[in-house]
């Protein structure tokens, strides 16, 4: 069983991310973290982004954990450049060529261990429910009944609403 991510048209050459990439390559997740954490290249955090995108993806689709994973396979792919000029003598036009990368991640669980697809009617049970809602807004106390939500006026709450000084910004000039 494969588990997929990927990060299509990244503002940063190919060349520079395969350098990155070929570090973690083949290695157990902890290990290829770390060493993408203390990299000091550009291509570092975009690529470890993608790696937790991964894991996230393997953990709520699969039920597996971070430590039983590995990077099966990573791919650094050219993506459309971006195409600029720059001027130069006699009024032409040098083309200068902004690349782009897709980069692809595969993860591929150790032997031994069980991967537990969630049951259909957990999926549909998540989705039904939604997401997590909010306690009323900043500042405002709410009083929640069954389907009606009432809020206090600011003045019972005791705050002081704030001076509009329009006339003194627009008159805010320098003189000569």
């Amino acid at each position: 069983m494969e588990i997929k991510a990927s990060l299509n048209y990244l503002r940063i050459a190919p060349r520079k991310v395969r350098s990155v990439v070929d570090l973690i390559r083949g290695k157990e997740i902890k290990e290829a973290e770390m060493q993408l954490k203390f990299i000091a290249r550009r291509a570092s955090a975009p690529v470890l982004k993608l790696l937790k995108s991964a894991i996230a993806n393997a953990k709520s689709n699969f039920n597996v954990d971070k430590e039983n994973l590995f990077i099966k396979e990573i791919k650094v792919n050219e993506g459309v450049p971006y195409k600029r000029s720059r001027p130069v003598s006699r009024g032409r036009a040098f083309p200068i060529m902004k690349r782009t990368s897709h980069i692809t991640i595969s993860l591929g669980v150790k032997k031994g261990v069980k991967i537990e697809k969630p049951a259909a009617s957990q999926l549909a049970a998540d989705k039904q429910a939604g997401p997590p809602k909010s306690e009323g807004f900043g500042g405002e106390e709410t009083k929640k009944t069954s389907k009606i939500t009432i809020r206090k006026p600011v003045k019972e709450l005791g705050i002081k609403p704030k001076k509009q000084n329009w006339v003194k910004k627009m008159f805010r000039r320098k003189s000569i």
